[in-house]
């Protein structure tokens, strides 16, 4: 019976100091991540792919995100693991300071599926400060703006995976992702 306790108190005290709180499939949600929608392990680090291999959505708009776009995307508020599919549309609107992240900012949508030759203009809404967008790659870069009405207009020609983030808030979360088709 003393054995018993006494792993009784290990499991518990080992779980308290990891914070994982789920051992053998007991206990708790161990934090957020677990939802009910089986597609949130990106958050945890649960499911993990292969370099370049996308991950599945299904049911989720967009089709599949690739596993550069999740892994990039993991502590954006407002992205719950889909992409918005635009496809098929010649110009694609992105807010700049949407409601996300703690405040505002975020880009809405985060992530945005496209044909290459789509036009993407970053719209601002005047929320939450001075916002710019910033390609991690250095291909496009716009100014660091506060008010709302201004935009800034990138076309994708290049099939490809961009990521792309706000400067001054890039630590909150406030990151988003073009996929060109």
């Amino acid at each position: 019976m003393t054995d018993h306790l006494d792993r009784r108190t290990f499991i518990q005290s080992t779980a308290a100091v990891s914070g994982a709180g789920l051992l053998a499939g007991c206990g708790g949600s161990g934090g957020d991540s677990g939802g009910s929608d089986g597609e949130s392990g990106g958050d945890s680090g649960g499911t993990e792919t292969a370099d370049s291999t996308p991950t599945d959505t299904e049911g989720g708009s967009g089709g599949d995100v690739p596993s550069d776009v999740s892994d990039y995307l993991s502590d954006v508020g407002n992205f719950d693991g889909t992409v918005a599919d635009e496809t098929g549309t010649g110009n694609v609107e992105v807010t700049v300071g949407a409601e996300g992240n703690g405040g505002a900012y975020a880009f809405a949508p985060a992530a945005v599926r496209i044909d290459a030759g789509t036009d993407v203009n970053w719209s601002w809404t005047g929320e939450g400060g001075s916002h710019n967008v910033v390609h991690e790659e250095g291909e496009f870069e716009s100014d660091l703006v506060t008010e709302s009405g201004n935009d800034f207009q990138h076309t994708f020609e290049s099939a490809g995976v961009y990521l792309y983030y706000c400067q001054p808030h890039k630590s909150l979360g406030m990151k988003g992702a073009i996929i060109v088709e």
